[in-house]
């Protein structure tokens, strides 16, 4: 047998070896929770609504198409409908059965504050109906390790529709915490909804084995169909909600490949949890497990860089930047930043980002398309104009 004929007969025994033993482990304790699998693209759209939902094959029962997003998913008829079978089937995956009496699967929206009230406000107003509880992390330091205004709890009443679901953390800093690079201060904010948050929780709020964990940053807001996936269905235990990618507002498509973000997971105490940062950065653990307990969602969510209403966010969100490059002088001059967001062109002047513009786009979190979203956050839709769409230019 030829050298090459052979290492791909050892490299398959070995896949097959992983596979089974993986089969092993998680197929019988864990088999309601988080299914290993080879990584996976969904194949039914997420981007239309809820009601309007296409499976890729006839569905059990017809009728009852539709009604997925009335069923209830706090009761244990929600997880043993055929409805619910046929969504998870459409993606490949098995429905979640609850292994505790209460059949109640809790959603966690993990995601970081920087100054970005806008996008806070229309992510809580998003997902508000299909999240339980929002995890939101905030420093008083950038990512440079420089001092910064808590604006989300200085805003606080701003959320005030919002806050029965809001887990508000102000980021502590462990004794000793000596940074040596910007990063640092990013993974450390990042991982604190693990280490400082969840195993604190207690009543309702507690995390229990199996519940979903999304990991995001405020500009990565997931469809409400992505959503309803991980709560119904066994899902891989790092799965990626790849999102459409936007620049400066959702006129500005980005005509390279979606964003890679946000990430999912399910809970599995403290100790086992996949750590944020690891799960965000397709890191830790073999390279093998990465592989088999991989899997992606396309098109489950929106991405909108850059998309401030003053230029004065602008200028704080280069600063705070763990790329120190980005904060150089001359990108921060506000005529050219106002030129580069009016005319759809990548400020820090990258080749590679290149934007499609897209008049009326109607593919936007729902929020952003009501009279009074499209007031107050205009500048999200259409950037034309010589202020660009920012209320303190020129």
């Amino acid at each position: 047998m030829a050298i090459p004929a052979l290492r791909l007969l050892v490299a398959a025994i070995i896949l097959a070896v992983a596979v089974a033993w993986l089969a092993f482990k998680f197929g019988t304790g864990l088999s309601h929770l988080s299914a290993p699998t080879l990584s996976r693209i969904s194949n039914i759209d997420l981007g239309l609504p809820l009601d309007r939902l296409v499976l890729s094959h006839p569905p059990a029962d017809p009728g009852n198409a539709a009604t997925l997003s009335n069923l209830k998913a706090s009761q244990a008829s929600y997880y043993a409908s055929e409805v619910t079978r046929d969504f998870c089937a459409a993606h490949g995956y098995q429905v979640f059965t609850p292994p505790w009496p209460s059949g109640r699967r809790k959603v966690f929206d993990l995601f970081m504050a920087n100054s970005e009230l806008d996008l806070i406000e229309i992510r809580l107003a998003t997902l508000y109906n299909h999240v339980d509880y929002f995890i939101i992390v905030e420093s008083s330091r950038t990512f440079q390790g420089r001092p910064k205004p808590l604006t989300v709890r200085d805003n606080w009443p701003r959320f005030r529709n919002f806050h029965d679901k809001i887990i508000y953390h102000l980021l502590e800093f462990p004794p000793g915490f000596a940074p040596r690079l910007t990063w640092d201060y990013e993974d450390l904010q990042r991982d604190a909804s693990l280490d400082q948050v969840l195993p604190r929780l207690t009543g309702p709020q507690a995390p229990v084995y199996g519940d979903v964990i999304v990991v995001a940053d405020v500009d990565e807001i997931p469809r409400p169909a992505a959503l309803l996936v991980l709560r119904s269905c066994v899902f891989p235990r790092r799965l990626t909600l790849s999102s459409r990618f936007y620049y400066y507002s959702y006129q500005f498509r980005h005509t390279g490949a979606d964003w890679p973000h946000p990430q999912a997971t399910i809970w599995q105490g403290s100790d086992k949890t996949i750590r944020p940062t690891k799960l965000r950065g397709s890191d830790g653990g073999s390279t093998m497990s990465r592989i088999l307990e991989s899997g992606r969602l396309e098109n489950a969510g929106w991405h909108c860089s850059s998309c401030f209403s003053t230029i004065g966010e602008f200028l704080n969100k280069m600063a705070s930047f763990s790329h120190m490059w980005m904060n150089e002088p001359k990108y921060r001059d506000v005529h050219r930043i106002a030129a580069a967001v009016r005319d759809g062109r990548d400020v820090w002047g990258r080749r590679q980002d290149v934007f499609e513009r897209i008049d009326d786009n109607d593919d936007v979190p729902p929020p952003l398309l009501t009279e009074s979203g499209r007031r107050r956050f205009g500048y999200m839709l259409s950037r034309d104009g010589e202020s660009a769409g920012f209320s303190d230019y020129p």
